[in-house]
């Protein structure tokens, strides 16, 4: 067994990470303070992300993208998750979904989104269907050459700022009248489509959440994505790899904040000495390294093996099960290390902590990875 990065895995976790640091991190507290990333920042910053080549890592190298395994995305999205989101969301991974784009479609939509032309965004969440998809109820209706949609879809990440929808609708029901799901590719601005802000969080400020409502929105049949009734095969590709982003992520974010605590408790003065040197600092710091270490080691396995070609829903499962909550106990510990600044604005450790507590909930909620686990181990057995 081998834990080292070869030079090429070193090259890149390194470039991501010269970048956050230079492009990203100057602009956090301004967009905490506005919520909102101003346009002339985004460009700005899109822009520089495309001229070093980092833009759509996660695309075919054929295609024009950066054509990485996954273990070196893994990396990517690592560094990447010490910053905001609201920041890092501008260095482009579309979608893996569009890769089953055909015809028209790949230059209508995969290669704009490539090329950084174009943004995406996923819309599958609804009010009454979090984690069981297949209760949606927006529905989709063959109308001759086209389809007609109807109902609402809610926390859509950046929605108000992406150029086109990637969709998620019950386009029939089987067999068995379970409803049947499909994609499709909706244009911003289509009439019948409106996008508006969500009610804010306190997680991830500037990385906004729309609502869209469809009110018999018609669109031509050509822009269903996939097969139809198989859109629920189109998410399982999907879900995997956002699982290892996130548990991905999570470890970035949780190395940075180790790393700042780790130099408040080295320099912080309590009773003539750093608090660092006191039992109930330095062991907290202990737990937050051990457990640091082992949430990659889950997430960096994952992706090894999804390379190749082992990885179970069980492994993503795991990674980003453990890696959330580890995230969750990193920040807290952190917030009661810095004690009464930790609370304070005049420091990100307060926004760190808010911003991990979403981590546990979207792409699969704890609970949603528990069960996965534990289904993988009680199937075997008939149970």
């Amino acid at each position: 067994m081998d834990f080292a990065l070869d030079d090429e895995q070193q090259a890149i976790a390194d470039t991501v990470r010269a970048f956050v640091e230079r492009e990203l991190y100057p602009y956090e507290d301004e967009v905490e303070r506005l919520g909102d990333v101003p346009d002339e920042l985004a460009e700005r910053i899109r822009r520089t992300a495309l001229d070093a080549g980092l833009f759509a890592p996660n695309m075919p190298a054929e295609l024009g993208g950066g054509g990485l395994d996954t273990l070196q995305l893994a990396l990517v999205e690592r560094e990447l998750g010490r910053a905001s989101y609201a920041l890092q969301w501008l260095v482009a991974r579309p979608s893996n979904i569009l890769l089953a784009c055909t015809g028209e479609q790949r230059e209508r939509y995969l290669m704009p989104a490539i090329r950084g032309e174009r943004l995406d965004c996923l819309a599958m969440t609804e009010p009454g269907a979090g984690s069981d998809v297949r209760s949606m109820t927006t529905r989709a209706v063959r109308d001759g050459n086209d389809y007609v949609l109807d109902g609402t879809k809610h926390f859509i990440s950046y929605a108000d700022k992406a150029d086109f929808v990637v969709l998620f609708a019950a386009s029939g029901t089987d067999d068995q009248g379970r409803p049947l799901l499909s994609g499709f590719l909706l244009d911003k601005g289509t009439p019948g489509m409106e996008v508006r802000l969500d009610a804010p969080t306190v997680s991830h400020r500037g990385y906004q959440h729309c609502e869209i409502v469809l009110r018999g929105c018609r669109i031509p049949a050509q822009q269903l994505l996939g097969e139809e009734g198989k859109g629920f095969e189109l998410m399982a590709t999907w879900l995997g790899a956002t699982r290892l982003s996130v548990a991905a992520t999570c470890v970035g974010r949780a190395r940075r904040v180790l790393d700042a605590t780790v130099a408040w408790a080295a320099t912080r003065q309590q009773f003539g000495q750093p608090i660092g040197r006191f039992q109930g600092t330095a062991f907290k710091l202990a737990d937050m390294a051990v457990e640091l270490d082992a949430a990659e080691l889950l997430t960096l396995r994952a992706a090894w093996l999804h390379d190749r070609g082992r990885m179970t829903d069980a492994d993503a499962a795991t990674a980003k099960l453990y890696a959330s909550e580890m995230l969750g106990r990193v920040t807290d510990h952190a917030v009661q290390v810095f004690g009464g600044m930790g609370l304070s604005s005049e420091l990100p450790i307060e926004r760190w902590w808010r911003d991990a507590r979403v981590e546990r909930i979207w792409d699969g909620t704890s609970e949603i990875q528990r069960h996965i686990i534990s289904r993988s181990l009680l199937r075997p057995l008939g149970a």
